[in-house]
């Protein structure tokens, strides 16, 4: 039976990752609620694919705008680090992410894939699953779908603004139209 996560503390994570500057780091969820930000985790799942660049690239170019809600964005995949760098170093053009303004997460033993609920095991690799979780550690918001689609950046902005305002936001809410309460 599938177990709900909206609602609930967030599995904890620490993660290798390659960090914007393009070295090794760590990412924490910790950390993250340590520093009172939100946490907008993402899970694709492999490095040197089709859809995955698509979203990666158009979160990164859209990092601003999280940074501005006081959010920090993860990537992540059962891909290795190195993959992840190899991936970072090469160019758009030629099939990689390029530069990224945000942390790739490598969850190599898939315990973190697997914690989310998005770990194919059978293959090895997550399905595309999203998570946007405050800084308290719960979990706010869950997305998980079929890995031939990408995720629209514009929907998971506006639905962290909305989580934001602590209101009801009814359909088509959009920031800066009121909320019912």
């Amino acid at each position: 039976m599938a177990e709900r996560l909206v609602g609930t503390q967030a599995p904890r994570f620490e993660m290798e990752a390659v960090m914007p500057n393009q070295t090794f780091g760590k990412v924490s969820l910790e950390k993250n609620i340590e520093d009172d930000k939100w946490t907008v985790l993402f899970f694709y799942p492999m490095d040197f694919t089709f859809v995955c660049p698509t979203e990666i690239v158009a979160i990164s170019a859209r990092s601003d705008e999280f940074d501005a809600l006081n959010a920090r964005i993860i990537g992540a995949s059962t891909d290795t680090i190195h993959s992840h760098l190899a991936w970072t170093n090469t160019p758009i053009k030629e099939g990689g992410i390029g530069k990224l303004s945000y942390p790739l997460a490598a969850d190599t033993n898939h315990q973190v894939a697997s914690d989310y609920g998005v770990l194919i095991e059978e293959e090895g690799v997550a399905l595309r699953g999203l998570f946007i979780i405050n800084p308290k550690g719960e979990i706010q918001y869950e997305v998980v779908h079929h890995n031939n689609i990408g995720r629209e950046v514009d929907e998971v902005l506006r639905v962290l603004q909305a989580l934001q305002t602590g209101g009801l936001c009814p359909i088509n809410w959009q920031p800066g139209e009121k909320t019912i309460v």
